[in-house]
């Protein structure tokens, strides 16, 4: 079994979220890859599947699986899975990752940091209150499933707690709506909040956060205008983002009732898009459009509502 861990100290940076150390772990498949945190959270930088150089794992393997070094496919399965925790352990052969390169042995190069966060588990039917007293919350990772065979598993039987593969759809995005920009939220784990993504199993809500240090702003973007962002000291710090519809009162004027009646209308992509284009700087632009969210709820009126702060 191959396993290189490369750990560097990094000093803490001067932002709501504090990086601790970084971290390297490589991993031969089919052999155990364990991210793990000494102090604060696993956050996955990146995680390839494949192979980019001749040496690693290449112990009594024949000239001809070793000599693709142009292989990697990224893996944000790894990702989903680890985020928000301190420790993440799983056999590689598990993630059942596509062949980038058949007949070529392969391994996982995992790179993540260890940040200070929080971290709330409720077990099924459960609820976990997040409070930042008179800071607000940011989400940093949240699964309704299971990942871990351990978790909220007494005095149930294994059959319920085998699958370690279970990840209710968009329960980051539910669970930021919920959350984000305020100082105390309660959370139910619930298959009637989160859809049951694998029946038979008991499943658990998890979630990781930060606490932001007030004051946060608003802003709410109408469908085909731009939110423009601005920083008079400081840079952007992203804490949330929607581009749908979540009430029957805002952009409304001059739009008939069918297109603003629909409340649960979430973009997958808003938080990603939005950081991706603002996160560290001192203005940006960003269209409340389809073309750069894609369409979440057809035929309903949209805006664009981002939750910020200016991080000196």
């Amino acid at each position: 079994m191959f396993f290189l861990k490369l750990s560097l100290l990094i000093l803490l940076v001067a932002a709501p979220v504090l990086l601790v150390t970084a971290e390297n772990v490589i991993t031969c498949y089919g052999s155990v890859q364990r991210l793990r945190c000494e102090t604060g959270l696993i956050r996955v930088k990146s995680a390839i599947y494949g192979r980019t150089d001749g040496s690693t794992c290449s112990i009594g393997r024949p000239p001809s699986q070793i000599q693709n070094i142009n292989c990697s496919l990224k893996i944000p399965l790894i990702s989903k899975r680890c985020d928000g925790r301190s420790m993440c352990e799983f056999k590689t052969d598990v993630i059942n990752s596509p062949d980038p390169c058949f007949g070529t042995f392969k391994y996982y190069n995992t790179t993540y940091d260890c940040i200070q966060a929080r971290a709330t588990v409720a077990c099924e039917d459960g609820y976990s209150t997040l409070d930042c007293g008179n800071d607000v919350i940011q989400i940093f990772n949240a699964n309704y499933g299971r990942t871990d065979n351990k978790i909220c598993s007494e005095e149930l039987p294994s059959s319920q707690t085998t699958n370690t593969n279970c990840y209710a759809p968009d329960t980051l995005t539910s669970v930021a709506i919920r959350c984000n920009g305020k100082s105390r939220c309660t959370l139910q784990a619930s298959y009637t909040i989160f859809t049951d993504p694998c029946f038979g199993t008991s499943k658990y809500l998890a979630v990781s956060y930060f606490c932001l240090p007030r004051p946060v702003q608003t802003s709410v973007t109408c469908e085909g205008d731009n939110a423009v962002l601005t920083c008079g000291e400081g840079v952007l710090k992203i804490q949330a983002a929607n581009y749908g519809r979540t009430d029957s009162t805002t952009c409304i004027a001059g739009r008939p009732v069918n297109q603003i009646t629909k409340n649960d209308c979430y973009a997958t992509s808003s938080l990603t898009e939005v950081t991706n284009r603002c996160e560290g700087k001192t203005s940006c632009t960003v269209p409340a459009s389809n073309d750069v969210f894609s369409d979440p709820c057809v035929y309903t009126y949209k805006y664009l509502t981002i939750v910020y702060s200016c991080v000196v």
